[in-house]
């Protein structure tokens, strides 16, 4: 292989790294539907600001409930919460679940809670439906967040849906919870829920086709709270990373460090995966040179 032949090459491997690089970048980012009855616009404004990577659009499910199809070709990822129960909490349960089912990853967030049907008589909880069979936690039989809450770090396992985090406080509107039996639990609030036992901050469930994602505090501060008075700490980061790991269907890149979960299998990470494609090629150009040199030398 003459140098001229062997640049072309490279420039040729590079091109195709740059494509490749494209393509995986693209692939990361979710379009993110905001599920809610109150607060889905203010939400989808403030992570559209303040959470790279991903898309949010709001979804009013007050009084109407989304049809299957138009949650699938819209989004990637949904996130689901509500503020004060309603009527329509059932039925907007049932599509989600589906959804869910399809294999495309749900975030939920507070006050899912407080209309989950193990939730304390005084909600008048309706009920999520299907949604409550595969979901990660049950209610602590309260389900309305209502104490502070301060994040364990040392109780945090290693995972993208951890990474980054040192710290996550929250005045009143988080906790409540307690994990499902086969509920991965990545983190804990250091405060008991009110069953005494450990309180779930950060977890996942997948069931089949199905992964649904707890982070276990309200998403609507921009509007119910203000930073370092009712929240404070890695909060956008907690719920990017949410959504970074609902994007890649809850594999990929799910484990940083020590595996959590044998359903998250640690895997190469897009970047990772390009730079092992390139280096294949650069070697495979490489060991060819080698051998024309040798055909040459031998003549």
């Amino acid at each position: 292989m003459t140098a001229s032949t062997f640049r072309a090459c490279a420039a040729r491997c590079l091109l195709a790294f740059a494509a490749l690089a494209g393509v995986v970048a693209s692939a990361d980012a979710a379009r993110v539907g905001v599920l809610s009855n109150r607060y889905f616009t203010q939400t989808a404004t403030d992570f559209n600001a303040r959470v790279t990577g991903h898309t949010f659009t709001p979804v009013d499910t007050s009084t109407l409930t989304p049809t299957l199809k138009s949650l699938t070709d819209a989004f990637d990822v949904i996130l689901l919460f509500e503020d004060e129960t309603y009527a329509n909490a059932t039925s907007v349960g049932n599509v989600v679940a589906a959804y869910a089912n399809t294999g495309r990853a749900v975030v939920i967030g507070a006050f899912y809670d407080q209309d989950r049907s193990d939730a304390t008589p005084d909600n008048s909880p309706h009920g999520w439906g299907a949604l409550e069979g595969i979901d990660p936690n049950t209610t602590d039989g309260f389900g309305t967040p209502g104490a502070a809450r301060t994040l364990n770090v040392s109780s945090m396992q290693r995972h993208t849906l951890t990474r980054g985090i040192t710290s996550l406080t929250s005045a009143k509107f988080a906790g409540g919870n307690q994990a499902k039996v086969g509920t991965t639990v990545l983190a804990n609030w250091a405060q008991p829920n009110a069953r005494g036992q450990s309180d779930p901050a950060i977890a996942f469930r997948i069931t089949g086709a199905a992964c649904v994602i707890h982070l276990a505090i309200a998403p609507n501060y921009a509007v119910i709270g203000t930073a370092g008075v009712d929240y404070s700490g890695d909060f956008h980061r907690a719920w990017r990373n949410a959504f970074d790991f609902g994007a890649a269907n809850c594999v990929g890149a799910a484990v940083d460090g020590a595996s959590a979960d044998a359903a998250a299998i640690p895997t190469l990470s897009s970047w990772g995966l390009a730079l092992t494609i390139l280096l294949l090629g650069a070697m495979a150009t490489l060991s060819l040179r080698r051998r024309n040199s040798g055909r040459t030398s031998g003549r």
